[in-house]
């Protein structure tokens, strides 16, 4: 009988010795393997990133939509491209770059506008406009990668410190001799908390991405809406240079 009740009494303070005082996330994240702090030190950081990339390329993507919007607005409301040039000065933004570059293309190519009706200086404008385009969307792209990696890598590297800690928990039951849930239960949870911190920085990265994606689409068809307007200028142009020799061969 003694021995029995000095063999629990042995147990008791062992169980109150490997059971964690504090059992909040800060608790166990405190008493959790170097691997899985790193794991959970990893991922807290990548939240980190997400956030900040949502707060920063909102405010961009918001202002340049506004501003594209607004050189959208002057480009249709001028009557010829020198009119959407001087609307839009240089330095505005892409779709004031638009305007610009088909400007200075028309004017290198002047000596050559009437050839073929102007087709090859159409050509050249479009050209021009779509790699500009292009390349402002690209630009607005960077940094959206980051959340697609995250999203996708966040709760595999979760699962990681998961697997890691479960182990740990298992040499540990091994080591000890016992199999009490008060023993084995911290150990457990302090594994899945890197899974549930995973999870936490993998879907928010997921849906800003996706919310960003469709941002972005739109932002590339209000440019798309600037550069066709923009070759609507240089036809008009090239019109209206037509019209005095049209007028004199007659």
């Amino acid at each position: 009988m003694n021995a029995s009740s000095n063999a629990t009494g042995a147990e008791a303070p062992d169980a109150a010795r490997t059971i964690p005082h504090n059992l909040s996330p800060w608790g166990m994240f405190m008493a959790a393997d170097i691997v899985v702090k790193a794991v959970m030190v990893g991922l807290a950081f990548a939240s980190l990133v997400t956030w900040t990339v949502w707060i920063a390329k909102s405010l961009e993507l918001a202002g340049a939509r506004v501003r594209a919007q607004k050189a959208v607005k002057a480009i249709r409301s001028a009557r010829t491209l020198s009119d959407a040039a001087n609307a839009l000065p240089e330095g505005k933004g892409p779709a004031s770059a638009f305007v610009h570059a088909a400007r200075q293309e028309v004017s290198v190519s002047s000596d050559a506008a009437g050839v073929n009706h102007g087709e090859g200086l159409k050509e050249r404008v479009a050209s021009t406009l779509g790699r500009l385009e292009a390349q402002a969307g690209r630009r607005m792209s960077r940094g959206t990668g980051v959340l697609a990696t995250i999203g996708s890598t966040a709760p595999f590297v979760g699962l990681f410190g998961t697997v890691w800690g479960i182990m740990n928990s298992f040499i540990s039951i091994s080591e000890s001799q016992t199999t009490n849930l008060a023993i084995v239960a911290p150990g457990i949870a302090e594994a899945l908390l890197a899974t549930a911190i995973g999870l936490v920085a993998a879907i928010p990265a997921v849906v800003i991405y996706n919310v960003f994606a469709r941002s972005i689409t739109g932002y590339r068809q209000v440019l798309a809406d600037a550069a066709a307007g923009v070759e609507r200028l240089v036809s008009r142009d090239l019109d209206f240079r037509a019209l005095p020799l049209r007028a004199a061969a007659e």
